[in-house]
């Protein structure tokens, strides 16, 4: 960018960077700026903030948000001996660009993920562990069961359908109905769908919702609208 528009850019990014930690879920009261003083600013940083989460051991960077003033074309103009100036088309001013740069690493950003999401609860004595991911984060948007194998059918056709609509549906028909709301609590699933006894005289389902475990009754036709109203809440 521009040098004169090198702090704005730097201020701009912040935001960003945070608005996106907000649109994949982390809880935000666990994210924190925190700027670089000077004596521990790197050689080619004009100012630098680290975006922080606060773990369960302490306060770790996630990612670095520098604003390296022109070090970086001037340090390639002064050894490669080119002229690296801009030109603006409309001014026909010449600058060095100035760099403005964020940098994250995808494995602390899924190590984040998990543990910002991580929950334990009790329900009937047992102890439950499941991931309260945000509905675009998890990596199955809905689960449908049979209730029994005798149900495989018209469930499999309600999966085919929702295939259609989300990005990841699975059918799980393995085991007993509450060793299948486990296991898909802990990816972190958040809603599943039974279809049982009497779904095929009220042509209904039951949802479960993997945060609260409230579990509605929902005509079969409302479904897909029913679950994306509940996903973009």
């Amino acid at each position: 960018c521009k040098p004169d528009q090198s702090d704005d850019f730097f201020i701009k990014w912040i935001a960003t960077r945070l608005e996106f930690y907000k649109s994949i879920g982390v809880d935000m009261d666990k994210i924190r700026i925190r700027p670089h003083a000077q004596d521990e600013l790197a050689h080619y940083s004009k100012m630098c903030s680290d975006v922080e989460y606060e773990f369960p051991f302490g306060w770790k960077e996630l990612e670095g948000i520098a604003h390296r003033s022109d070090y970086d074309l001037r340090q390639h103009a002064q050894f490669s001996g080119k002229n690296l100036l801009a030109i603006d088309p409309q001014t026909n001013e010449q600058y060095l660009p100035h760099v403005v740069e964020c940098s994250v690493g995808v494995d602390r950003l899924l190590l984040t993920l998990l543990f910002d999401a991580y929950r334990e609860d009790e329900i009937d004595g047992e102890k439950r562990v499941y991931l309260a991911l945000a509905p675009h984060m998890a990596p199955v948007s809905v689960a449908v069961m049979p209730l029994t194998k005798h149900q495989d059918e018209p469930a499999m056709r309600i999966y085919h359908h929702l295939k259609q609509i989300f990005d990841t549906v699975q059918f799980d028909d393995g085991g007993s109905i509450g060793k299948r709301y486990r296991r898909q609590d802990e990816i972190g699933t958040p809603f599943c769908v039974t279809y049982d006894y009497d779904s095929e005289n009220d042509h209904c389902v039951t949802v479960r919702n993997r945060d609260t475990l409230v579990q509605e009754r929902i005509d079969i036709k409302n479904l897909s609208t029913y679950l994306r109203e509940k996903m973009a809440q």
